[in-house]
C-alpha cells in the first residue's frame, strides 16, 4: 500500500516540480503546502494532502475531489433517492 503512495506522489510531483525547478525539493513542498492552506510544520504534512493537491492543483475550483467524483450526484433529490435505495 505504501508502495502505492510513493509512486503515485512522485508521478505526480515530477511535472509539478518540474515547473518550478529552480525550487529544491522542501520549497517546492513547502510551497504546496501553503497553497493546500497547511499551516502546520512540514513534517507533519502527509501524502494524501499532496497527492490531492497535486491532483487538483490545475483543475477548477468546483470540480469534485477524485475520490468522491465516483459517488458525485448533480441533484440532490437523486442523491437521497439513491441513498435509499430507490433507484
Amino acid at each position: 500500500m505504501a508502495c502505492h503512495r510513493i509512486e503515485e506522489l512522485i508521478e505526480l510531483l515530477e511535472p509539478a516540480w518540474q515547473k518550478d525547478s529552480d525550487l529544491n525539493l522542501l520549497e517546492f513542498l513547502a510551497n504546496l503546502a501553503k497553497e493546500a492552506g497547511f499551516d502546520g510544520e512540514l513534517n507533519n504534512l502527509s501524502d494524501e494532502v499532496l497527492i490531492y493537491h497535486l491532483k487538483m492543483r490545475d483543475s477548477d475550483k468546483t470540480e469534485a475531489i477524485p475520490g468522491l467524483k465516483k459517488d458525485y450526484e448533480d441533484d440532490f433529490k437523486s442523491a437521497l433517492l439513491k441513498a435509499r435505495g430507490i433507484i
